[in-house]
């Protein structure tokens, strides 16, 4: 049976011949933002990076109306440390223009948060405002890993790598990577346990120059405490933000206290 996941990708393969005959988005505004890496080491609270999500394959329609400038704007008001952008269209009804929209809007670090194949998609992330991207050991081989990695650190983008197991894990090690998101939701069942964070947080090298950052599934102040509690730096919550009538409420009762492992 063909998984989420590999549908995805192979509607991301015909995207990305799409985008090759495009022209590059241009961001009205060219925004110095800070490290994201930075914000999150030594923080004593959980951050939160907040999704603009529009839609998912799991859950359908979310929100699909939403203005993306007036939901950065309060995101970033709220205390967000990052705002994370859906940009696939298929299956989560985002676009580079929702990102360019965003960019347009915060000073703060921006995620294009994408299933990343090829450089081009790079390319139209950071033409677009991004300072982030994600890539997806999951989506990857190794060597287009290794590749795309080096090409977005190259043009000045920090990486979220993204991994759901202990063997996705060492290889985002490897490949140095200094951001690590844990995905709590299983990208072929799409099935969300806060437990992969527990899991894989008893393997992570805190004492090294990294920060871990779970991935779905947060909903309370009291998931929060349990992932930072495994040593989570961030959080990356969208659905539960994107469906709150208190945003900025929702946003701190996240921020919870944490320990900072800095040796």
């Amino acid at each position: 049976m063909t998984t989420i996941l590999e549908k995805i990708l192979k509607e991301k393969e015909s995207f990305v011949n799409q985008l090759m005959q495009k022209k590059l988005p241009i961001s009205k505004k060219d925004i110095k933002r800070s490290s994201l890496f930075e914000l999150l080491y030594k923080n004593k609270q959980l951050q939160v990076i907040a999704e603009i999500k529009r839609a998912s394959p799991s859950k359908g329609l979310i929100q699909g109306m939403v203005d993306p400038a007036h939901q950065a704007f309060l995101y970033q008001n709220s205390g967000a440390a990052c705002i994370s952008v859906l940009t696939d269209t298929p299956f989560f009804q985002g676009s580079f223009e929702d990102l360019m929209t965003v960019a347009d809007t915060v000073d703060i670090p921006i995620l294009c948060k994408d299933f990343i194949i090829h450089e081009i998609q790079i390319d139209f992330a950071k033409s677009a405002g991004a300072s982030v991207i994600l890539l997806i050991v999951a989506a990857l081989s190794k060597e287009k890993l290794k590749d795309l990695y080096a090409y977005a650190v190259s043009n000045g983008l920090e990486v979220l790598v993204e991994v759901h197991n202990a063997q996705e894990l060492d290889v985002a090690l490897q490949l140095d990577a200094k951001l690590i998101g844990v995905n709590n939701r299983d990208l072929h069942s799409f099935e969300v346990h806060l437990t992969n964070t527990a899991e894989l947080a008893k393997r992570f090298p805190f004492q090294e120059r990294r920060v871990l950052i779970s991935e779905s599934g947060i909903w309370t102040t009291e998931d929060a405490k349990r992932v930072a509690g495994y040593g989570a730096s961030a959080v990356l919550v969208g659905e539960a933000l994107m469906r709150s009538g208190e945003v900025q409420q929702s946003i701190r009762s996240l921020q919870v206290e944490r320990e900072v492992v800095v040796l």
